[in-house]
């Protein structure tokens, strides 16, 4: 499984990254950085977090 950003619609609120910090980064000029490019079994749950808490739907899992 792969987290799929899309860039346009990513507005920086930084909630995915809380969710899942060892999947997702937010640097300070509110740039959203992918962590691994594959998510573990075990961060599964993480990543799945992430995409729910994003208001404005920039994230997606890819099988």
């Amino acid at each position: 499984m792969r987290i799929i950003v899309d860039e346009t619609r990513c507005e920086g609120y930084g909630f995915c990254a809380e969710a899942a910090p060892h999947l997702l980064e937010l640097d300070d000029e509110g740039e959203l950085t992918v962590l691994a490019e594959e998510v573990a079994p075990d961060e599964a749950a993480n990543a799945e977090a992430a995409v729910r808490v994003c208001p404005v739907a920039a994230l997606r899992l890819q099988q």
